[in-house]
């Protein structure tokens, strides 16, 4: 299949040609759901602790005697029900990881990269290089383009590009390596240069990384 290839004003140039089996297969909306779950929370830090009755310091005495009081019996001032005391299911740091294997993976950035080219969402550039570190340079070069809420995705880290874009909350920017199902998902368009294009298409093909 082809893609079209925008110049810098962002009127068709030319074509580049692409494989069906990267960008040209069906939307398959259970697993990118279940591969978008998956990384989010892989990314949860899973730190979070309390302290239980046994954790807690002191205690470890009994209060008052066993019969006699008047009171209900207590063994331990460091139960759950008194002030102070130990957490009763206290929380311990634990993974959220999901275990997702490649081939699901490659799968579910197919069926986001062929949906993006299906609805005309996902553009393609020689490339997209800026002069200086400016952000004005980068938001003009995006609205010649006719951009907004774009997420660009280049070949390489340019630091430049980088330091342009980055306080602009819609648009980013990712290397090809580094794509993800999320970052994908969170912009309306995709802008990808040239050289980007064939190292996602060799990953999505399993060529590459």
């Amino acid at each position: 299949m082809e893609i079209a290839l925008k110049s810098s004003n962002g009127e068709t140039a030319s074509s580049v040609e692409v494989s069906d089996a990267a960008f040209g297969v069906p939307y398959n909306e259970t697993l990118v759901h279940q591969i978008v779950t998956a990384y989010m929370s892989a990314g949860r830090a899973g730190t979070k602790s309390n302290r239980s009755r046994a954790d807690v310091s002191g205690g470890g005495s009994k209060p008052w005697r066993q019969k006699g009081t008047g009171r209900a019996r207590s063994g331990t001032s460091r139960s759950p029900i008194w002030r102070g005391g130990g957490v009763t299911f206290a929380a311990r740091p634990r993974s959220f990881a999901k275990k997702v294997n490649r081939k699901m993976y490659r799968a579910a950035l197919r069926s986001i990269f062929s949906e993006l080219v299906r609805s005309g969402r996902f553009h393609v550039v020689d490339s997209f290089e800026l002069e200086q570190v400016k952000t004005k340079l980068a938001v003009d070069r995006l609205k010649s383009l006719g951009l907004s809420d774009v997420l660009v995705i280049t070949s390489g880290h340019d630091e430049q590009l980088a330091l342009s874009v980055r306080n602009l909350r819609w648009a980013g920017l990712i290397d090809a390596m580094q794509v993800d199902p999320v970052s994908l998902l969170s912009y309306d368009q995709v802008l990808v240069t040239r050289a980007a294009l064939e190292l996602i298409e060799g990953r999505l093909l399993g060529l590459r990384g």
